[in-house]
């Protein structure tokens, strides 16, 4: 299966569970102490580096450019999923959101002070993943920092059901020292590196362990 291919398999699944996945999370804005620790320690870096609009790409309905929000960042998000946009939207009326594909995102050239991809690589497949960093670097500003989540692992996860829905869904699971490899091949720094085991998130445990990097684009 192509790419192409690939990404619309994944925009029309989400597209059907986004109501269902929504309403899953609806009381949980960024419910692990992990995941608020990491976005505070960026939203922190953005704001020292000169505090420019951050996208929020693959932004699902809005809860972490929400919660970007409220660490009080000029954030906006982005997601391949026009019912996940529409949801977003209706959440969070104040922010913007944007239907966009993360491997051509069409960002101006150095318009941003951050980019975050909230366990939404994960969707990328592995031959777009190059030109999605590539971009993700032409779109900050020398400076701009990002942070990837991710689930570790070797072997990707196919989902044919969801939150009572059929799907078809990829979950690509990936080591952080090749993340970091491909980060580094598109000329952006990585400087924070955390893993983390499975913990139990509302009631599941996670099945794999977790990752997340931050790098930044140099300033020379």
């Amino acid at each position: 299966m192509s790419g192409a291919d690939q990404l619309r398999d994944t925009r029309a699944s989400y597209d059907v569970i986004a109501d269902a996945y929504a309403e899953r999370f609806r009381d949980e804005p960024v419910g692990n102490p992990w995941d608020r620790a990491v976005l505070t320690g960026f939203a922190d870096l953005v704001r020292a580096a000169g505090n420019g609009p951050v996208a929020d790409v693959g932004c699902g309905p809005g809860r972490v450019t929400g919660y970007l929000h409220g660490l009080g960042l000029d954030a906006f998000g982005i997601d391949l999923s026009p019912r996940m946009v529409e949801i977003a939207r209706r959440a969070h009326p104040e922010l913007r959101f944007e239907v966009g594909a993360m491997p051509d995102l069409e960002l101006p050239d150095a318009s941003l002070g951050g980019v975050v991809a909230w366990y939404s690589t994960i969707h990328v497949p592995d031959d777009l993943l190059p030109a999605t960093f590539a971009g993700f670097r032409r779109a900050l500003m020398p400076g701009g920092h990002l942070v990837v989540a991710f689930q570790i692992g070797d072997e990707p996860l196919h989902l044919t059901e969801g939150l009572g829905h059929p799907i078809s869904l990829e979950f690509r699971r990936r080591r952080p020292e090749r993340v970091a490899e491909l980060l580094a091949d598109a000329g952006l720094e990585v400087h924070v590196r955390v893993e983390r085991e499975p913990e139990i998130l509302a009631g599941h445990r996670e099945r794999t362990p977790q990752a997340y990097l931050v790098a930044r684009r140099p300033t020379d």
